[in-house]
């Protein structure tokens, strides 16, 4: 009876013939098959008395290729027994299971027998018939032999019954089941085991159970924890020094190649909107599971230089970085080495593929205080001529990247001047100028290079843009004004792989939609995955990828220049073929197809508040419904039917209402104190066909009195198509007072539209010249439901800006970015026409366009 153990794996055998009487050990060499200066380590048994696990240890000798004998006594009754001549063993092999494997040896001779080992030759040959280990011997006996044989003995021998792996060590217990012992399962032991030794035994099972049973549990616990995470498992979050952009949780790293998974292969643009639709059923249900199968991160990825010590204070994020994956080249952008500092070749940076365009981007961190100076000599070494910044510097006030350039003037960072040349504010984005120069030359010849930043500051602070809309513009803007002879665009975020991954993908997405009709967001994530770890790095961010291409195959690119409108008119008017109607209809039709989205407007579906809306289809969404301060001791108070409106420079420009009830006059005056509003716009009169179209809220003379607010009109002016009226409003419970300035608008007749285009530019022109004077608060505009004519007037005032600003118009976009703010806003086919109208005569008032740009 012999004692294996294999790397603590015990193997214990009960031969079916009798032992012999004298022991001996039989050991064995492995021939070589090719030639080698030293003979193959083999496989060291030791057992003992008081053993319960065997020691194996691999023995290579160092000397001769002959293995001697090993026999080692131990102090046992029966005396040791005697060395024996070794033979060879037979070569082992690792098969692809993991298994060792042998050429199978002969049958053992019950009587014990030595035999000599075949002398290695310097030519491959097949290896001898190999006598076998005698499995004769007594308890404390150690032996030398080959794990092949006994693997052979093992499962020749006819009293094996089961094999049980125990332990995680491969321990084999062999017992019998032989007609003699009457089918009784008897263990076999190579030798009487103590009291002692089978308790430790047992106590070794007991833990073994124990510890399988912790382990279950908390697989089980991580498991529960990893589902609830749902749609998250593969998203997470940047916070405290750890990965976080919106949503983060903990996700382990998959091991996957870029390979486009045939499961979501690319999707004709004719199609996407159906499957938009499927996908977006049961609360984005199929999205989720979409951006789930999506790889994390290669598990072969190696980020050596961003883990060494001197480089940690560069990361933003310990778990953002840039790596190097098996099956991809290297992508972090390496700076050139400053001399005498270590690691300065650092950033945490990577480049990033377009379509069909190698490097296109760098992917990088928002900068820190620590690394703006490397970020300018990246910009600098990278020929780089546009940054895309989708991240605003504070965000639920926390840090998320440094402010790397001057508000004005110039400012050094390393060897890099900086110079602010232009910046524009918009409503989604600022645009910034800067000129660029490496410092320290004497001979003045270094040149200068112009950089572009562009900042979309329209991201929310959780979540994505309410509409693809803002974003579509921004990265036109960015494709048009990149120069051809500029290095990758740089784009970054906060963490450098969730807003910046999302960007990039849209970009990505229109070329690949324009130039085969069809896109494939899940095999482009997938790859630039392979790039940047995590890029795009929540279910919100890739649904809103589908959005913005959904929203561009729909709608395409409805930006104008100026100097192409009359052109563009023609076309609207002339009849579509085969549509029944003309250009102007059918993208009106377009704007009416937008939901409204009713399970929005909770508030004002309100029994309290349903009474507080002049109309019952307008009535304002929860997300921009203006405020407006609770009363004491009353419910339902902070509702008024007003939303905020974005314009052209700002969000929230206007406040759209409908005009006051004769029981929320006080309503509508604390919402102008509320929010500071200094400018009114009335564009309906009182009573209009014999109906009252808004309550009379200022007084003809005197004070008029409404709760704590007090309105008294100062002075009335009259012009050729509005009337302007100064009002002084006080605050008789905080004892202060505003002025504010209404424009009542008369050029509208009760049906149909203005005659022309001429007093609506000329309100609008007062109105935002005395916006310059009030400062930018939001402007009050109303009419009597707060939608049809107050749209128009909203449409108008931020396209003639626009016009003003840049030379470009998009009347279409303009309209549909209203009606998803407010319902019904421009609420007729005739108020839309109207605005190209007023558009037109504008353009026409001037004879050189450089008079108004």
């Amino acid at each position: 009876m012999t004692h294996l153990s294999l790397s603590g794996a015990v193997l214990t055998i009960k031969p079916t013939h009798s032992p012999p009487t004298s022991p001996s050990v039989v050991t064995q060499t492995p021939p070589s098959s090719t030639p080698s200066t030293g003979p193959s380590p083999e496989i060291v048994v030791t057992t003992g008395l008081n053993d319960s696990v065997g020691v194996v240890t691999p023995e290579v000798p160092t000397a001769t290729p002959v293995v001697t004998p090993l026999i080692l006594p131990v102090p046992t009754k029966a005396p040791a027994a005697p060395p024996t001549p070794s033979a060879e063993s037979p070569s082992l092999t690792t098969l692809k299971t993991g298994v060792l494997a042998t050429t199978e040896p002969p049958t053992p001779d019950p009587t014990p027998t030595q035999s000599t080992s075949e002398p290695e030759t310097d030519t491959p040959s097949a290896p001898a018939d190999a006598t076998t280990a005698d499995f004769s011997k007594p308890p404390g006996t150690i032996c030398i032999f080959s794990f092949p044989n006994v693997y052979k003995e093992l499962f020749t021998l006819s009293s094996v019954c089961s094999v049980i792996l125990m332990d995680c060590c491969c321990v084999f217990l062999l017992f019998s089941c032989n007609e003699d012992d009457g089918g009784q399962g008897k263990f076999l032991l190579p030798f009487s085991l103590k009291f002692s030794s089978i308790m430790a035994v047992m106590v070794a099972l007991s833990s073994l159970l124990v510890i399988v049973f912790i382990i279950i549990v908390l697989y089980m616990l991580r498991f529960k924890k990893y589902k609830q995470a749902g749609s998250h498992s593969n998203s997470f979050r940047l916070t405290n020094g750890r990965a976080d952009d919106t949503e983060l949780q903990s996700v382990p790293l998959l091991a996957r190649s870029p390979s486009t998974n045939r499961k979501y292969p690319p999707l004709p643009v004719d199609k996407l909107e159906e499957e938009m639709n499927r996908r977006m059923a049961d609360d984005n249900k199929l999205f989720r599971e979409e951006f789930n199968a999506l790889p994390v991160c290669p598990i072969q990825a190696s980020c050596d230089a961003a883990s060494k010590e001197e480089n940690k204070e560069k990361n933003r994020y310990v778990n953002i970085l840039p790596c190097k994956h098996a099956y991809t080249r290297a992508t972090r952008v390496h700076l050139t080495s400053l001399e005498g500092v270590p690691d300065s070749d650092y950033i945490n940076a990577s480049y990033i593929n377009g379509y069909q365009e190698k490097n296109k981007f760098i992917a990088a961190q928002g900068p820190k205080e620590e690394t703006v100076n490397d970020f300018w000599r990246m910009i600098w070494e990278q020929n780089t001529a546009t940054i895309v910044m989708v991240t605003n510097l504070k965000e639920r006030k926390e840090c998320k990247c440094a402010q790397y350039w001057p508000d004005q003037g110039c400012w050094t960072y390393g060897n890099i001047r900086v110079s602010v040349e232009d910046m524009m504010v918009l409503v989604d984005y600022t645009i910034r100028k800067f000129c660029i120069q490496q410092v320290g030359d004497v001979s003045g010849k270094k040149p200068q290079r112009l950089v572009t930043q562009f900042h979309f500051t329209s991201w929310p602070d959780f979540g994505v843009p309410f509409t693809p809309i803002g974003m579509l513009k921004f990265l036109k803007k960015v494709k048009n004004c990149n120069p051809q002879y500029a290095g990758p665009i740089v784009v970054h975020c906060s963490a450098g792989v969730g807003r910046t991954g999302t960007f990039i993908v849209i970009d990505a997405m229109l070329d690949m939609m324009g130039a085969e009709r069809k896109v494939d967001v899940f095999g482009f994530v997938t790859r630039i995955r392979a790039q940047r770890c995590q890029m795009v790095q929540t279910d919100m961010q890739y649904v809103f990828i589908f959005q913005a291409l959904l929203e561009h195959y729909l709608y395409g690119d409805t930006e104008l220049e100026v100097t192409s409108l009359e052109s563009h008119l023609n076309k609207l008017y002339a009849p579509l073929p085969g549509a029944g109607c003309g250009g102007m209809e059918a993208e009106f039709k377009k704007l009416t197809s937008i939901k409204i989205q009713n399970d929005k407007m909770r508030t004002g579906n309100l029994p309290a508040n349903m009474k507080k809306n002049r109309v019952l289809q307008i009535i304002p969404y929860e997300f921009n419904r203006v405020i407006i301060p609770v009363k004491r001791g009353e419910e339902n108070t902070d509702y008024i039917n007003a939303s905020f409106i974005d314009g052209y420079r700002q969000k929230d420009s206007y406040m759209a209402c409908q005009g006051p009830l004769q029981h929320t006059i006080e309503d509508f005056w604390r919402m102008i104190w509320e929010w500071r509003s200094c400018s009114i716009v009335m564009l309906t009169e009182l009573e209009e066909r014999g109906q009252e179209k808004c309550a009379q809220y200022w007084s003809s003379d005197g004070v008029m009195v409404c709760g704590d607010m007090s309105i008294e009109l100062k002075r009335e002016e009259e012009s050729e198509s509005y009337t302007v009226r100064d009002l002084l409003v006080t605050n008789n419970r905080e004892n202060k007072a505003r002025a504010v300035r209404q424009f009542h608008f008369h050029g509208w007749p009760e049906v149909g539209i203005p005659s022309d285009g001429k007093g609506m530019i000329n309100i609008i022109a007062a109105v935002q010249k005395q916006q310059q004077q009030s400062g930018n608060h939001p402007i009050t505009v109303h009419c009597s439901a707060g939608a049809g004519r107050t749209g128009t007037f909203c449409a108008l005032s931020t396209v003639l800006e626009r016009v003003k600003a840049e030379g470009i118009l998009d009347v279409f976009q303009t309209v549909k970015s209203l009606r998803l703010q407010r319902p019904h806003m421009v609420q007729t086919l005739e108020q839309y026409e109207f605005c190209y109208k007023v558009v037109q005569e504008y353009i026409d008032a001037f004879s050189d366009y450089a008079n108004f740009k």
